[in-house]
C-alpha cells in the first residue's frame, strides 16, 4: 500500500526545496544531511543508525515506486521517517540522476570521528588522498566495503563523500563500514601508524611490486594503503609519509589501470593475505 500522506505536486514546496538544495555541498554541510537514491542506498539507509539515532529522516516515493518497494516504504517508516508522495516531476527535480528510480531519502550525516577509527585497531583501511572525482572516491568505497575493510578515510584534500555521485557509486557501502572525513594526510599516516598500520601507498611507478610483497609474505598484518589523485597520482611529500610505494603490475599492454581498479586490487590482496595462514584476520577472527 502507498503511504497515507497528502501527495506532494509543486517543486515549489518548502519540503521539495529543502531536499533539493542537498544537491550542493555548502547546504549539506550546513544541514548535515545528503541525499541518497535508488532502492538499494533508501534500503541500506532505512536499517542504518549512529548514536544520534535513525540515519534515515524523509522519503521522497512516486506512487510506482512506492507500490514496487512496499518493502522500503515499510522499513523507512518503521525506522521514524517521514514518507512523502510525490509526483514524478518532484522527484525529478530533487533527483541529481538523468533518469530518477522514484526513492529519495534525506540523511543524516554518518561519518565517524577518526579518532575512533583509531581506537577500534583496523587491520584494513582505504586512505583517500587528493581524490577528486566523487564517482572514483564512491567506487573505492564500494570496493573496501567488498574486500572487507573496517574503514575508509577522506583526507581534507579530498572530495565531499556526500556528493550525490560518491553516494551512488559507493551502491550502499556508505552505509556498510566506518568513513573519517577531512582528516589532513600527515595526521591520518601518524595516527594509523601508532595503531600498529603498515602504510602503503599505490602508486604506478612504485619500487616495489606487488606480486613480489605477496610472494615475500609481507602483507599480512594490519594495512592502509594510501591511493592518490587520479591524474597525478601521489606527490612526493605524501609517498615519502608511508612505509613503501608499490605499484600493481601490469602483464599486458595497458598503459595504466585506473584508481577505482587499481584500489580493488590492492585491497583484495591485502585481504587475501590477511586471511592466509598466519596473517592477522586468521589470528584476531573476523
Amino acid at each position: 500500500m502507498p503511504p497515507a500522506t497528502p501527495e506532494l505536486v509543486s517543486p515549489r514546496s518548502p519540503r521539495v526545496l529543502a531536499a533539493r538544495r542537498l544537491a550542493k555541498r555548502n547546504f549539506r554541510g550546513k544541514d548535515r544531511l545528503f541525499l541518497a537514491e535508488g532502492p538499494q542506498a533508501v534500503r541500506e539507509a532505512a536499517g542504518h543508525r549512529t548514536e544520534a539515532g535513525a540515519t534515515l529522516v524523509e522519503l521522497f516515493t512516486t506512487l510506482e515506486a512506492a507500490e514496487r518497494h512496499a518493502d522500503i516504504v515499510g522499513a523507512a517508516r518503521d525506522a521514524g521517517a517521514r514518507v512523502h508522495l510525490a509526483a514524478e516531476q518532484v522527484i525529478a527535480d530533487i533527483s541529481t540522476t538523468v533518469t530518477p528510480q522514484g526513492l529519495v531519502g534525506v540523511c543524516r550525516f554518518l561519518d565517524t570521528p577518526f579518532e575512533e577509527v583509531l581506537a577500534a585497531r583496523p587491520r584494513l583501511v582505504a586512505l583517500l588522498a587528493n581524490v577528486r572525482d566523487p564517482g572514483n572516491a564512491g567506487t573505492v568505497l564500494r570496493c573496501a566495503d567488498a574486500a572487507g575493510a573496517e574503514a575508509v578515510v577522506l583526507t581534507d584534500a579530498s572530495v565531499d563523500v556526500y556528493n550525490p555521485k560518491a553516494v551512488r557509486a559507493s551502491v550502499g557501502s556508505l552505509f556498510h563500514l566506518p568513513v573519517a572525513v577531512g582528516v589532513p594526510v600527515e595526521q591520518a599516516v601518524e595516527g594509523l601508524r601508532e595503531a600498529g598500520v603498515r602504510i602503503l601507498a599505490a602508486d604506478g611507478a612504485g619500487d616495489r611490486d606487488l606480486d613480489d610483497e605477496l610472494d615475500k609474505g609481507t602483507m599480512g598484518g594490519p594495512t592502509a594503503w594510501v591511493f592518490g589523485n587520479e591524474a597525478w597520482g601521489l606527490p612526493e611529500e605524501t609517498r615519502a609519509l608511508t612505509d613503501a610505494v608499490v605499484r600493481v603490475p601490469i602483464h599486458g599492454k595497458a598503459e595504466s589501470l585506473n584508481l577505482a581498479t587499481a584500489a580493488a586490487v590492492c585491497l583484495y590482496a591485502s585481504a587475501r593475505a590477511q586471511r592466509a595462514s598466519g596473517g592477522c584476520r586468521s589470528v584476531t577472527g573476523n
